[in-house]
């Protein structure tokens, strides 16, 4: 895995291909996402335009990128809203582990300093084969620019509905959360609370309905007293479960929406002299490496990170070659994996 910044070797190279598809796209006169859309050999372009576009490729010497020498190594660019927390590096690995094995170099970074915009003109001057965009916003004009261009680009677990034509990745998040809830049930808890994601992020949201629906499924209403929405965030989390269970009708079980959050219910029960599980039983969301490590280990809902890096790696390196998903959206299933973090009831509801 590596990161750096394109120099000015390749903002000339990036500019050079730029002016070579737009002469390309004057001379034929067509549009230069036309002329994208035959380089990067898409279907919805007609026999004699193509041909026509083709045969000024071969003219102007363009070469596509996966069509350049075998020695040269690819790369993809995988950019995160940041690199903390124990999702961000399952997801690192489960790209980097299947970009190995099939000798593709990663380069990685963060949307803290540089805009998903500068990221876009990165992968063009770096001649990357496309980048994987990991729970982040996209601006209009990005959107745009990506479908224009088509620019291959795979989005993990965007914050909001991309356009159709950007593929994206995902768990099976509403039906993941609504398992864990209904197996809380089954262990005779009644009063569950959560800490939710925020509700702009889909996957966040789509959690915190799985929650709603497996309590509505049961006859249970929804209390907004024992529910907090934070960032998937340890801190945020803590200060969200002190309030919760410093209510006059605390919960017996809470379901958090990722490990980091997970983690501060954690530590929120011990600060309140709660014991894990006797007192709290506590579930989880991801199943990162944290959750078998904690103080009781977490029983969570896990997300399949290496079939996810895998995913989001082929469905790339497909575009990067012509070729676009059967489908749009693509959801991987989750699965339960029980601890010691949760139990039978046992604590006798006063209220």
């Amino acid at each position: 895995m590596t990161g750096h910044r394109a120099d000015g070797r390749g903002k000339e190279r990036q500019d050079a291909q730029h002016g070579l598809l737009t002469s390309v796209a004057a001379e034929a006169g067509v549009s230069l996402s036309t002329v994208s859309k035959v380089v990067h050999r898409r279907r919805d372009v007609g026999a004699a335009t193509r041909v026509r576009v083709e045969e000024l490729l071969d003219r102007y010497g363009y070469v596509r990128l996966w069509e350049r020498d075998p020695a040269t190594p690819r790369q993809i660019i995988v950019v995160f809203r940041d690199l903390s927390g124990p999702y961000t590096l399952e997801v690192v690995r489960g790209i980097v582990d299947a970009a190995g094995e099939l000798g593709i170099d990663v380069v990685t970074g963060t949307t803290g300093r540089r805009s998903i915009s500068a990221w876009l003109e990165e992968c063009v001057a770096l001649g990357a084969a496309g980048i994987v965009i990991v729970i982040s916003m996209l601006a209009e004009d990005d959107q745009r620019r990506i479908v224009e261009q088509r620019l291959p680009v795979v989005l993990i677990d965007p914050l909001s509905a991309p356009s159709e034509d950007i593929p994206s990745i995902g768990v099976t998040n509403w039906s993941g959360a609504r398992e864990a809830v209904q197996h809380l049930l089954e262990l005779g808890h009644r009063r569950i609370g959560m800490v939710a994601g925020r509700s702009h992020s889909l996957a966040g949201a789509a959690r915190l309905h799985g929650y709603r629906a497996a309590l509505d499924e049961a006859g249970i209403g929804y209390d907004p007293a024992i529910v907090r929405s934070t960032d998937f965030d340890y801190a945020e989390a803590l200060t969200a479960s002190l309030q919760i269970l410093r209510g006059d009708d605390p919960p017996t079980a809470l379901f958090a929406a990722s490990d980091a959050q997970a983690l501060g219910v954690l530590e929120a029960a011990r600060q309140r002299g709660l014991a894990v599980p006797e007192d709290l039983s506590v579930m989880s969301f991801d199943d990162t490496l944290v959750a078998a490590m904690a103080c009781p280990p977490l029983s969570a809902v896990r997300q399949p990170f290496e079939e996810l890096g895998r995913e989001a790696t082929r469905v790339l390196m497909d575009l990067a070659e012509g070729r676009p998903p059967a489908s749009a959206r693509i959801e991987l299933a989750t699965e339960l994996v029980l601890r010691t973090s949760t139990s039978v009831h046992r604590r006798v509801n006063t209220a």
